[in-house]
């Protein structure tokens, strides 16, 4: 009997190094992985969907840069790993793909691809703690390091945008008249109520402010209203492009002689470019500088390069966002701490004056969830080409 217990015994002992054996076939690297301790990105990124143009250059901005860091060692010895998946611009989805990546990799940092994704995971981030969140959203809200201490937007909040263009009128027009036309969203309305109370301190009137439906096709009415107005600037947000060529269009034809603006979303060379010639000095702020620009920017050099055809503004957005989340992360290992939320946030707003490789035109500090500085630019149709209209804004 003991004899049969003994063999039975050895037998399940063989079992079981052969299941463990199997188990380290089947998972060579990530035991290997979980050897080197890689810094890990993980990212819900919108690679299909309405979104997808921006997915598309974010997630090639996260690359290049983590090829970057990883070709010249890495952070400290360590590898970078970064490993997105695409949610087709879905919350659930996005949701699902966090749990999935995170569960699966001791992640780092994050990317997300939503204002709604970001404020629903945002309870999973405090909880969790050990990770730092960035994403494709500049909202407002999120630019609050007490309710949303594990995340950072990488730009100005769209009312700190709003404030960039404010600034820039009230310094070239003293005592300007401005419109305001932005989407029936929460993306469209979120900078609105502050920036009509900062132009009023500029010394600026907002005579009219025009809410459409996102995605509205006939805005005649609305033309009527605002050239009644007679704005010398009008500012749009909240779209993308649609309807802003037709109010330009519809505005020009009948006699108004506004200067007309977007935020960053609507700022990409590629879509102002598809206003035609009707948008030829059409302006908006951009925290970043272009890919063609000239000015001294060593890494935007390096950037034409790897790729020397036109990367949209989102490709920017996605390679800062990426050496953001490394820098963050090794002045974290620098001061001998763990890498965990708290750590690589209280890092990021160690930044002072850093210098992003001439990615923003001046060194950039952050102490808060926010970059506050940007720059005006205008469309000049006949170069096809972005062109700067003031200096950086720091707010």
């Amino acid at each position: 009997m003991d004899q049969q217990r003994i063999s039975t015994r050895r037998r399940h002992l063989m079992l079981g190094a052969a299941a463990a054996g199997a188990t380290a076939l089947t998972h060579p690297l990530s035991v290997l992985a979980q050897g080197a301790e890689e810094i890990i990105i993980g990212g819900s990124i919108p690679m299909t969907g309405v979104f997808a143009f921006a997915g598309v250059g974010i997630n090639a901005g996260i690359q290049d840069y983590v090829k970057i860091v990883n070709d010249a060692g890495g952070i400290k010895g360590r590898k970078v790993r970064y490993v997105p998946e695409d949610t087709g611009y879905k919350v659930d989805v996005s949701v699902a793909t966090f749990k999935k990546i995170t569960s699966q990799n001791k992640v780092n940092v994050y990317y997300g691809d939503s204002t709604g994704f970001a404020k629903t995971i945002n309870p999973e981030l405090d909880r969790n703690g050990s990770i730092l969140m960035a994403g494709a959203s500049f909202a407002s809200e999120l630019n609050d390091p007490k309710k949303y201490p594990n995340q950072f937007l990488v730009g100005p909040d769209y009312t700190e945008m709003f404030s960039i263009l404010l600034k820039h009128i009230a310094k070239e027009k003293p005592g300007a008249k401005v419109a305001f036309v932005y989407s029936d969203s929460e993306f469209g309305r979120d900078p609105i109520e502050k920036s009509e109370a900062e132009a009023k301190k500029l010394g600026l009137s907002v005579p009219v402010k025009i809410m459409t439906p996102a995605g509205s096709v006939d805005v005649s009415g609305e033309v009527i209203k605002l050239r009644r107005a007679a704005p010398d600037y009008t500012i749009f947000h909240g779209y993308i492009l649609a309807p802003i060529p037709e109010f330009i269009t519809q505005g020009k034809q009948q006699g108004m002689t506004s200067k007309w603006m977007g935020t960053f979303w609507t700022m990409d060379s590629s879509t102002v470019m598809k206003m035609g010639p009707d948008g030829d000095g059409f302006m908006g702020v951009m925290p970043f500088r272009y890919h063609y620009d000239t000015e001294k920017a060593p890494m935007l050099e390096k950037i034409r390069a790897m790729r020397p055809e036109y990367q949209s503004t989102a490709y920017i957005q996605g390679f800062l966002a990426a050496m953001l989340f490394l820098e963050s992360a090794k002045r974290t290992l620098d001061a001998g701490k763990p890498l965990n939320g708290a750590n690589i946030k209280a890092a990021l707003n160690t930044l002072k004056d850093f210098d992003t490789g001439g990615l923003i035109g001046v060194p950039i500090t952050i102490t808060g969830n926010s970059i506050p500085v940007g720059r005006v630019y205008r469309a000049d149709m006949k170069a096809q080409k972005m062109v700067a209209a003031s200096d950086w804004i720091k707010l």
